[in-house]
């Protein structure tokens, strides 16, 4: 039998820098370990696939609709991303229309489900995002507290992240030299730029050091005591995940897209945007043992969530109810 052939579409183009085109890539290596012939485009208007997987129900509403013209029943799979959970199927009638035209939903965390109609969730699978084994992320060996204790951030600087929160942070906490905010990842407009400049002209504590390699991205999350997510948004942040793995401690918004991954019991969430209370989990971070130890412990629970294994089998079970001529359960 021929191998599946299934177009993975997502808004972000090649080359980009976004989450959706790294989630696609990630994805597409993985059902091509399955067997699947797997193409990635940013559009669809025509094609002979025998299923799509479409990222974002607003951006991708044209070619689940060119798809449903075209191909009728073919089996189609969506996959909502943060924005689509927690902005535009809330207001915008279109996107929320999309949820419609697919045969599955795919969502990264199990409290997206709660945005979600009870038909809806019946449709719905979570998968969780893995972390590929490998020196990068295995559990790293304990990080002695020092004189310097570092906080790292990875992400791209753009406002659904709230990128500077942990900067602004610092300004609450005393003027102790030791401690150190190094923030990875590109500046997505001129003014994200210009304000982390200027953020480490007034804060000489915080070190913005841009885009990394993803290699060294992960060993400055290693080399970190912690890392900060300030983000307002998240459908599910792999860098999330990467942290789990690596057994390294997370202050995080108190968003869904967090919670999902580390638990609604996770001991080091704070409300978004609150820079004070963000420094005082950091204090607590650096200033208190038994709650760090408590935040690893915490880790420690997620971590099987990570396990490549479990994607793979989570993929090949959604694909077993859609094309099951070509995957066995």
């Amino acid at each position: 039998m021929p191998a599946p052939r299934i177009v993975i579409v997502t808004p972000a183009p090649p080359g980009s820098r976004a989450g959706n085109r790294h989630t696609a890539l990630r994805w597409a290596r993985l059902l091509r370990g399955l067997g699947a012939k797997v193409a990635i485009r940013d559009d669809w208007q025509s094609g002979n696939e025998d299923l799509m997987i479409a990222l974002h129900a607003r951006k991708s509403r044209p070619a689940m609709l060119a798809w449903r013209a075209r191909h009728g029943q073919r089996p189609l799979v969506l996959a909502l991303t943060g924005t689509d959970l927690y902005h535009d199927i809330r207001v915008d009638p279109a996107a929320r229309a999309s949820l419609d035209l697919a045969s599955r939903l795919v969502v990264l965390q199990a409290a997206a489900l709660d945005e979600l109609t009870p038909a809806q969730r019946a449709l719905c699978h979570v998968i969780h995002q893995s972390v590929a084994p490998g020196k990068a992320v295995m559990p790293r060996p304990e990080v002695k507290h020092s004189r310097r204790f570092r906080f790292c951030i990875l992400g791209h600087l753009r406002h659904e992240k709230d990128p500077f929160r942990a900067a602004l942070a610092l300004q609450c906490l005393p003027r102790r030299t030791g401690i150190e905010v190094v923030q990875a990842g590109a500046a997505l407009t001129a003014p994200m730029e210009e304000e982390a400049r200027r953020l480490m002209r007034v804060e000489p504590r915080y070190r913005w050091v841009g885009e990394l390699p993803h290699w060294r991205a992960m060993n400055l999350l290693r080399g970190s005591h912690a890392m900060i997510i300030s983000s307002r948004l998240e459908g599910g942040a792999h860098v999330v995940s990467e942290a789990i793995a690596a057994g390294v401690p997370v202050l995080a918004s108190d968003i869904p897209g967090n919670c999902g991954l580390l638990g609604s019991d996770y001991p080091a969430y704070f409300p978004v945007e609150d820079e004070a209370a963000l420094a005082e989990l950091m204090r607590l971070t650096i200033e208190a043992p038994e709650f760090y130890s408590a935040l690893a412990d915490s880790l420690k629970s997620r971590r099987p969530l990570t396990d490549p294994q479990l994607e793979i089998e989570a993929w090949r079970s959604l694909l077993a109810e859609l094309l099951p001529a070509h995957f066995k359960s």
